[in-house]
């Protein structure tokens, strides 16, 4: 029997009518991370990848959104005897004694259920891997999951298995939108920005130099998800002290004038706003979206519905450490809207510094080397 390993794909419900621009950002980020691969292709509702090196492709491709999960698999005939004696092959090898298993069969099935292959797999393993000592397990408790899905025609038995991303798949509302990072939270809604699909121009708007290597950092763990071999950055000082409720509005205030110029400038019809109903008053809330409406674009508010999954996205783009940072922001409390003025943000708009970087291990290094050579 051929075996036959691919980096198998398996879109989010809210991707699944995307699949050809999953297919189109799947090919790029390959090509951008230098990865070798003979063809990608769909078998149904998910995605092969026949990659050179499957390990490094399924991490890259992880790098998406739009993608519920990434396995590397054997593909085989969806055959009942067939699959069963895969299943028992490769839980055989992936076993350690004494572990307890579970086999998960999904898909589309052809004169059997699922659950038929289910039961007559772990019942094989137990009998013909019986040295391993190996223990069928619950869906709340196991060690290994042998998992596999089934296609019209194929079967894809999985060797390894990540989680993916979640959202939809980049670039499918075809809309561009602009972002900026200044803190925690807007890094989280620039995250939450590209994870809605959006094309996101992102600036970086700061108060000292000092907060600039953080900033970078936590920009350069975003950009990947751009899908992009080149991007670039536009900077922005804020003479502002946003320390305080009322100053750290009138700081936000500021940051969402100079989106506002920018999104005018590039012709860029959405605006990200770092604004969350948990987080922010109502008040503040209306008066910027009405900001942006006024001014003939539209808001949007990547945070709103996400609670404690705000935590789990700063910790995704490494900003565990800056945790409490983020609580302190949220405990806030004002419901004033602060004034907002004009020769600061036009001195924030004068300070403005452009910087293109192409994707790489050396990006933190890279820009801020460029932002003191166009000191």
């Amino acid at each position: 029997m051929e075996e036959v390993s691919y980096v198998v794909v398996f879109p989010t419900i809210f991707s699944k009518n995307k699949i050809p621009q999953l297919i189109t950002n799947i090919k790029k980020i390959l090509k951008i991370r230098n990865q070798e691969f003979q063809s990608v292709k769909r078998d149904g509702d998910i995605i092969l990848v026949n990659s050179t090196d499957p390990v490094f492709s399924s991490s890259a491709i992880n790098l998406l959104f739009g993608i519920e999960k990434v396995a590397i698999a054997r593909k085989i005939k969806n055959d009942f005897k067939t699959i069963v004696s895969e299943i028992t092959s490769v839980g055989g090898n992936l076993l350690l004694k004494g572990e307890k298993f579970l086999v998960k069969v999904e898909g589309t099935s052809r004169g059997f259920f699922p659950k038929d292959v289910e039961i007559a797999a772990t019942s094989s393993i137990i009998e013909k891997k019986s040295s391993l000592g190996a223990k069928p397990g619950t869906e709340e408790n196991y060690d290994k999951l042998l998992y596999t899905y089934l296609t019209k025609n194929n079967a894809y038995i999985c060797i390894f298995i990540d989680k993916g991303q979640g959202g939809i798949s980049f670039n499918s509302p075809k809309e561009n939108t602009i972002c900026s990072i200044y803190d925690e939270i807007s890094a989280v809604s620039c995250f939450e920005t590209i994870k809605q699909g959006f094309d996101s121009k992102i600036i970086i708007c700061f108060r000292k130099k000092s907060e600039l290597m953080n900033l970078v950092k936590t920009f350069n763990q975003i950009i990947p998800r751009l899908v992009k071999e080149k991007v670039t950055i536009d900077f922005f000082q804020i003479k502002l002290n946003p320390t305080g409720a009322k100053n750290y509005l009138t700081f936000l205030n500021s940051v969402n004038e100079i989106l506002l110029h920018e999104a005018k400038s590039k012709k860029i019809s959405y605006v990200s706003l770092a604004l969350s109903p948990l987080i922010f008053s109502q008040n503040f809330i209306e008066y910027s979206i009405k900001k942006i409406f006024q001014n003939d674009k539209v808001p949007i508010l990547p945070l709103c519905g996400i609670d404690f999954k705000l935590f789990e996205e700063a910790k995704e783009i490494g900003l565990e450490k800056h945790i409490p940072k983020i609580n302190k922001i949220i405990q806030m409390n004002s419901n004033e809207i602060p004034k907002i003025s004009i020769n600061d943000v036009k001195y924030a708009l004068d300070t403005k510094k452009t910087v293109e970087v192409v994707i790489g291990p050396n990006n933190v290094h890279d820009i801020l080397d460029s932002l003191e050579e166009n000191h």
